[in-house]
């Protein structure tokens, strides 16, 4: 008995090891792009088997000639095997280390890949900017490369969409010039008499957003009765009848009162009365002033010492009706002549700086 029990164990046993070895022999998995097990993370948190990209331009402060700013890093290398499509992600960094922009998916070039930064992208000019790159794959991700540097290049304003920048402290603009005017390098447009003014059309009507600016170099005594720093109207009819009219006044007769009309498609809000507030405007000093409509409410704010100065005038209504909808939607520094004569159009002498019109909060770069 015992030895019939031993000649039936013994095919069992080579039956088992026929198996363990057929399973030893079979080809080895070929490593692919899709994310590894936690286990097999790198140490920096990383889970695809590729080498760090190396940042190739710009870098080290370089300060670009054009305003279009391309990305280079030299490709990564892989671990394993050399058939995972790579795709790298960019990130950009300003001068405080705050993410500025991202953008994934970018394909892989030959020995290099490469990343224009988009127009819309605005990069606060003269100063240090970081970025960095990683290589990516089926939603697995490699480490991050060392950061490049460059300096970004002055920005000289740009109009697009329902968005305008104009710094104007650069000598140039964006906007059509009507009347004589001044460029002061370094302090902004000067509208030397009371018919000059600065004239954008918007691409697309913003509806809803804020238009703000800064201005040195007005007094409260100033040529003429109704005149005005800001406005905003449909196309180019007269600014005094036109029916999507916004204009924000500074008046020199008498002087220093401030007065604002707004008008929408279904309404009309503005100043009346002793709403027209009087303020003593200082000619050394620099103001902020902010237009808002948002949510069926037209607000104006004025404040001393810019734009985180001390505020000396805030009021606002609530409108009724649809948006605000100009077609097309003009943007104005100081106004055009209307049938109320030269006494309403620009205050004269105003230096204007750093204008923003747009459906996004006043960026930190405007507000120098």
């Amino acid at each position: 008995m015992a030895r019939i029990f031993k000649l039936a164990v013994v095919p069992v046993c080579a039956l088992a090891l026929a198996v363990a070895c057929s399973k030893q022999s079979s080809t080895p998995a070929s490593p692919t792009a899709t994310a590894p097990t936690d286990a097999d993370a790198n140490p920096d948190g990383s889970n695809l088997k590729v080498t760090a990209p190396t940042p190739q331009s710009p870098n080290n402060n370089i300060r670009p000639s054009t305003p279009q700013i391309t990305l280079v890093v030299g490709n990564v290398t892989t671990k394993f095997t050399t058939d995972v499509l790579l795709t790298y992600t960019f990130r950009v960094f300003n001068a405080a280390g705050t993410l500025v922009h991202q953008a994934g998916n970018v394909p892989s070039g030959a020995g290099t890949t490469a990343y224009s930064i988009p127009s819309t992208v605005t990069l606060q000019g003269e100063t240090t900017h970081t970025w960095d790159a990683r290589a990516e794959a089926s939603g697995a991700f490699g480490p991050w490369s060392a950061r490049g540097s460059f300096i970004a290049p002055v920005n000289d304003g740009y109009l697009r969409g329902a968005e305008l920048y104009d710094p104007l402290d650069n000598g140039k603009t964006v906007g059509q010039i009507r009347g004589p005017v001044t460029f002061i390098p370094g302090v902004g447009i000067r509208l030397n008499t009371v018919l000059s003014h600065v004239a954008y059309v918007l691409p697309i009507t913003l509806n809803e957003g804020e238009f703000s600016l800064l201005v040195t170099n007005m007094p409260a005594n100033t040529e003429g009765n109704k005149t005005k720093l800001m406005a905003m109207a449909q196309g180019f009819d007269d600014i005094v009848t036109n029916d999507r009219r916004m204009t924000i006044e500074k008046r020199g007769d008498p002087p220093g009162i401030i007065a604002w009309r707004f008008i929408t498609h279904g309404d009309q809000i503005d100043t009346e009365g002793p709403e027209r507030t009087f303020y003593n405007f200082q000619g050394h000093l620099t103001y902020f002033f902010q237009a808002t409509w948002r949510n069926n409410f037209f607000n104006v704010l004025i404040r001393e010492g810019g734009v985180n100065g001390v505020t000396v005038y805030e009021k606002g209504k609530h409108f009724e009706g649809r948006a605000y909808d100009p077609n097309p939607h003009v943007i104005y520094l100081g106004a055009p002549e209307g049938r109320s004569g030269p006494d309403g159009a620009s205050v004269e002498g105003a230096i204007i700086r750093q204008v923003w019109v747009s459906a996004n909060p006043r960026p930190a770069f405007a507000n120098r």
